[in-house]
């Protein structure tokens, strides 16, 4: 009898990698990213540490969180191509919290590490007009 496969799929991998780093264990979350790994957000913001991401989001919220509504994998030949797509929930600088700000995320993965992530979301539009 052979076992099952107990590989996590692409979409595990991304969500894992995403709770990990909503907990700010930078170093787990180093664990899925390929050499080379590159993160783009709104704006064009393009990072490829996770350090520069966390200082980026020090001028823009206190703090920021995900609730997940679906993730959507696209097999690709030597790999997936995963959506996640939900709302961001937070507290702003002044201290007011938000909450229903639409985001998705795409990631490419190759061999059970991730090459690329971007991002986009409402944030600046809700931003800007106080809500």
């Amino acid at each position: 009898m052979t076992s099952p496969d107990t590989t996590p799929s692409a979409s595990d991998l991304v969500r894992t990698f995403l709770q990990t780093m909503e907990a700010r264990d930078l170093d787990g979350a180093k664990a899925f990213l390929a050499p080379g790994f590159t993160m783009t957000f709104p704006g064009d913001a393009v990072f490829s540490k996770l350090e520069e991401l966390i200082t980026w989001s020090k001028d823009r919220y206190q703090s920021v969180g995900k609730t997940y509504e679906q993730y959507d994998e696209c097999p690709t030949e030597k790999g997936a191509i995963v959506y996640c797509y939900g709302h961001l929930h937070g507290v702003w600088l002044d201290g007011s919290p938000f909450d229903s700000i639409r985001f998705i995320d795409r990631f490419t993965v190759e061999d059970g590490k991730f090459l690329d992530q971007r991002v986009w979301n409402d944030m600046a539009e809700v931003r800007s007009t106080g809500g």
